[in-house]
């Protein structure tokens, strides 16, 4: 798979900044490669790409990096999560297998054929899903010695209206989500969100999308490494499915921001 153009970047931030930005659904790129073991044709697949991307969460969070007093790092995935997606466990532990949204999706977000049945994930997980989940793991280690600490702060976004592969569809859909881990959401992060994000409407915990994202090599392990799932409902910023961004997108932004300085001061 030479076709493919770099799966992640990490764009640094302050040499003393614990924070990373984690966008890891924001793009849409597919290598040929890839794109050739997905059955849907060109205009199905723009459709689900719609619907599946975070569109603009790379935006936002490059926008609120640049407001920040202590410019946080970011890790952004460059390839779209029908590639790989880098948040989903790699075996059996994931819930989301159960519709076929494992870290290789086989089916699409209204619960059609994505990939043939019987498709190996192993090439797929071996080129793209491992090397960018140690690349994250040493972006974490890296903050770990350079601050004593590290806050990994997830940036995505969901629909106004639930999708049929929705595993947890029926709950409150706020304008901001809050996913939040026993071990890695101290009680201070939690309240710095809520506070950050007070003008952007209503927050809730866990609801539609919960838990956060660590790499493994810490996880439940290291509580120096503090993580939240900021979840943003799209019709807040953008119009859906897939459409260009509108003015809510700044002030999302800004939010964003003084959560960065929150947790870095």
């Amino acid at each position: 798979m030479t076709d493919a153009p770099p799966s992640f970047a990490l764009l640094p931030g302050a040499a003393d900044s614990p924070v990373i930005l984690h966008v890891p659904h924001s793009a849409r790129e597919i290598p040929p490669a890839v794109r050739s073991g997905i059955v849907l044709d060109d205009e199905a697949l723009e459709r689900e790409l719609d619907h599946i991307t975070d569109a603009h969460t790379a935006r936002i969070a490059q926008t609120a990096a640049g407001l920040c007093g202590r410019t946080p790092w970011r890790f952004e995935n460059r390839l779209s999560r029908l590639v790989v997606d880098p948040e989903r466990f790699p075996d059996e532990r994931e819930e989301m297998l159960a519709v076929g949204m494992g870290a290789v999706y086989t089916r699409t977000t209204h619960r059609g054929v994505l990939r043939p049945a019987g498709t190996d994930p192993l090439p797929l997980i071996e080129r793209y899903f491992r090397p960018y989940a140690r690349a994250m793991t040493e972006a974490v280690a890296d903050r770990l010695a350079a601050t004593g600490r590290a806050v990994i702060i997830d940036v995505h976004s969901y629909p106004a209206e639930p999708l049929p592969y929705e595993l947890h569809g029926d709950g409150p859909r706020p304008a901001v989500c809050l996913g939040t881990d026993a071990f890695h959401t101290p009680p201070g992060l939690l309240a710095a969100a809520r506070a950050a994000f007070a003008e952007c409407g209503p927050t809730g915990l866990d609801s539609p999308f919960a838990g956060t994202y660590v790499p493994l090599e810490f996880y439940g392990k290291r509580a120096e490494v503090g993580a939240l799932m900021v979840e943003i409902r799209r019709d807040t910023y953008m119009t859906e499915p897939g459409g260009p961004a509108g003015p809510g997108l700044t002030r999302l932004a800004e939010a964003l921001a003084a959560l960065v300085d929150a947790v870095t001061a």
